[in-house]
C-alpha cells in the first residue's frame, strides 16, 4: 500500500477494481470470481434435489458457473441450462426445450463402430423425437381454422354483419385448436415420460459414474403460472435416477407447487432441499460481517493484506445499509466510491458520504429495470404499487420505514406476496420478521425499509430516516415499533387500478423532487442520515 494518506490512490486499488468488475461478467465460457463463504459450492455437487434462493446480485449464476470450471468431475458432469435463452417459448415448448437440453447433455459411452456409423444413443434418439414434437408449428392448425371460419361465415350471408360473424367464429375457432395442439403436446410429453427415463437410465449405465447435475439458471423467467408444471414434470422424470435438479431462481417470483384436482410441483423439505443465498438486514452485524469478508477475500487476491484500512469508523456499516445486503450490490458501490473519492481527490480513505455518492450511481432507475426486465405480466401492478408504498412513506408517514400486519398477511396473500416481490427486487427490504407496534396496535408486524439508494437522490426535508440499526435500552430496534402500518386491502385496490398513470419513473421523481434542498445541502443530509460518528 501506499503512504496512509493516500490509500484509495494505491496500485493495489486498481488490481482490487479490476478484479471486482471482471467478477460481474459471468459467462459459461470464463470462469469467475467466487467467493465460497457459506460453503455452497459443494452443496451444489451433493447427490440431492436443490433450489437455490438470491435475488439479483446474489451470486447464482456465479455459484453454478465456477462450480462448472472448479468443481465438475468426470464422475459429476454438469448439464447447465440458462432460461434466459427459451423464456419467449410458451408452454409446454418450453418444458420440451428443457428436456431436449437435458437428453442431449446426459453422458453416455458406446461402442466405437456405433459412433462409426452414426447409430444414436438411447438419449440422443429421444431428444431428435422431441425436437420433431417442438419443430410442429401451431400456426398450421391455426390457419387451418381461419380458412374454415370464412367459408362458415361466406355460407351465412356477406357485409358488415358477416364479417363480425366471421371474426368471432375465427377467433373462437383459433384458441380452440390452439388449446387442443398444446393438449396433443402435453398428452405426448406424459405418454412418454417413462421413455425419456429409461433411455437416461440406459446411458448412465454405460457412463457407470454416479451422479450428474442439472443446473436451471434464472428458472424465474419462465412463465409464473407454468412453473409448477415445469418442476412437477423435471422431478417425476429425474425421481429414481442418478440425475440431480438444480433450479436457481428468485424466491417470490416462483411458484413451487399448486393445488388444482391434485398436487403439482415440488415441495420445500419433501422433495427438494432450500439453499438461501441472500443476506439481508435483519441481523446487520452478521451481514456486514459476510459482506466484510467477500470484500477481504477479493482484496487478497489483489495483494492488499488490510482492506479495512480503506474505511474510516462507519463507511464499512453505510456500505452495508446501502448495499441491502446484496453483494453485487456492496462491491459496486464499493467501486463508485474510490472513484468518487478519487474524482474529489480524496484519497485517505472511505467515509459515509463517499459511500452514499458511490451508492447514488446505483440508484433505483437500474432496479426499476430490473424489475420491468424479470416481473411479466405484473410490470404495471407491481410499479403503482411501488410508487403508492413511496407515496404513503414519504408524502403521508414521512418515515422510512412501515410495517405490515402479519393478520393481513395470512388474509391477503397475493398481496402480501407482492410486497415480498418488491424485497426482491431490492425496492424494499425487511428489517424485523416479527414485532409488535407501539401506540396500543395490537398484532403482530413485519417491518421494512424503503431501499437506502432513495436517500442518496435530492431529498425532501421533514423525512424521518428511521434508524432500525440502533437499539434501544429496551433491546428493540430505535423508531421500528413507531413505524406506520401499511394496509395490504391497498395494495389490492392500487395493483388493479388501471386507470393509474403508467410512468413511474416521473411519480418517483415527483415524490421525491418536492421541496429539495440546496446541493450542498442535500449532499450533507445524506451524510448525516446514516451513522457517522467520523466523517473525515
Amino acid at each position: 500500500m501506499t503512504e496512509s494518506t493516500e490509500r484509495l490512490a494505491s496500485p493495489d486499488i486498481d488490481l482490487l477494481r479490476d478484479l471486482i468488475l471482471n467478477s460481474f461478467r459471468v459467462r459459461q465460457n470464463q470462469d469467475p470470481v467466487y467467493v465460497d463463504i457459506s460453503g455452497n459450492l459443494g452443496r451444489v455437487g451433493a447427490p440431492q434435489h436443490q433450489i437455490i434462493f438470491g435475488r439479483r446480485g446474489s451470486g447464482k449464476s456465479c455459484l453454478f458457473i465456477h462450480y462448472i470450471k472448479t468443481h465438475s468431475t468426470d464422475s459429476v458432469p454438469p448439464i447447465y441450462i440458462l432460461a434466459d435463452e427459451f423464456k419467449r417459448l410458451t408452454y409446454p415448448d418450453v418444458l420440451i426445450r428443457l428436456l431436449i437440453e437435458i437428453l442431449k447433455g446426459v453422458p453416455t459411452k458406446g461402442a466405437w463402430w456405433k459412433k462409426f456409423l452414426r447409430i444414436r444413443t438411447p438419449t440422443e434418439a429421444k431428444a431428435e423425437e422431441l425436437r420433431a414434437l417442438l419443430d410442429i408449428a401451431e400456426e398450421a392448425d391455426i390457419t387451418a381454422a381461419k380458412k374454415s371460419s370464412r367459408k362458415d361465415a361466406a355460407k351465412a350471408g356477406s357485409g358488415a354483419g358477416a364479417l363480425k360473424m366471421e371474426g368471432r367464429q375465427e377467433s373462437a375457432e383459433e384458441q380452440s385448436r390452439s388449446a387442443s395442439f398444446r393438449e396433443k403436446k402435453i398428452d405426448s410429453l406424459e405418454r412418454h415420460m417413462r421413455d425419456f427415463k429409461d433411455a437416461i437410465q440406459a446411458s448412465l449405465k454405460t457412463w457407470g459414474q454416479p451422479n450428474v447435475v442439472v443446473l436451471v439458471d434464472d428458472f424465474y423467467l419462465f412463465p409464473r403460472h407454468r412453473q409448477a408444471d415445469i418442476l412437477d414434470y423435471l422431478h417425476r422424470l429425474v425421481r429414481d435416477t442418478n440425475l440431480f435438479l438444480k433450479i436457481g431462481t428468485i424466491r417470490h417470483r416462483t411458484t413451487l407447487i399448486k393445488n388444482e384436482d391434485q398436487t403439482i410441483g415440488v415441495e420445500l423439505g419433501q422433495d427438494i432441499e432450500e439453499i438461501s443465498l441472500d443476506r439481508t438486514l435483519e441481523d446487520l452485524d452478521t451481514t456486514q460481517t459476510f459482506l466484510y469478508q467477500m470484500l477481504r477475500t477479493l482484496a487478497e487476491r489483489a495483494g492488499i493484506t488490510e482492506v479495512d484500512t480503506c474505511f474510516n469508523r462507519d463507511a464499512l456499516q453505510a456500505l452495508t445499509l446501502v448495499s441491502g445486503g446484496v453483494p453485487r450490490d456492496f462491491l459496486n458501490i464499493f467501486v463508485n466510491a474510490i472513484n468518487a473519492a478519487r474524482g474529489e481527490n480524496n484519497v485517505r480513505w472511505l467515509t459515509p458520504t463517499l459511500i452514499y455518492k458511490g451508492a447514488g450511481r446505483l440508484s433505483y432507475n437500474q432496479k426499476l429495470k430490473n424489475l420491468k426486465d424479470d416481473a411479466g405480466v405484473d410490470i404495471a401492478g407491481l410499479e403503482r404499487v411501488f410508487v403508492d408504498l413511496l407515496k404513503f412513506c414519504l408524502k403521508e408517514s414521512r418515515k422510512t420505514a412501515f410495517l405490515i400486519s402479519q393478520e393481513e398477511a395470512q388474509t391477503h396473500r397475493m398481496e402480501h406476496d407482492l410486497i415480498q416481490q418488491l424485497m426482491d427486487f431490492k425496492l424494499i427490504h425487511v428489517v424485523e420478521p416479527d414485532t409488535s407496534a407501539a401506540s396500543g396496535r395490537p398484532g403482530r408486524y413485519e417491518a421494512y425499509t424503503l431501499d437506502f439508494a432513495l436517500f442518496t437522490e435530492p431529498r425532501r426535508r421533514g423525512i424521518e430516516i428511521v434508524e432500525f440499526w440502533k437499539i434501544d435500552d429496551n433491546r428493540r430496534r430505535v423508531g421500528i415499533r413507531e413505524a406506520p402500518v401499511y394496509p395490504l386491502p391497498r395494495v389490492k385496490q392500487v395493483f388493479g387500478d388501471g386507470s393509474a398513470r403508467t410512468n413511474p419513473e416521473d411519480e418517483i421523481h415527483e415524490i421525491l423532487g418536492d421541496d429539495v434542498d440546496s446541493v450542498g445541502a442535500q449532499q450533507s443530509a445524506a451524510a448525516d442520515a446514516l451513522p457517522s460518528t467520523a466523517r473525515g
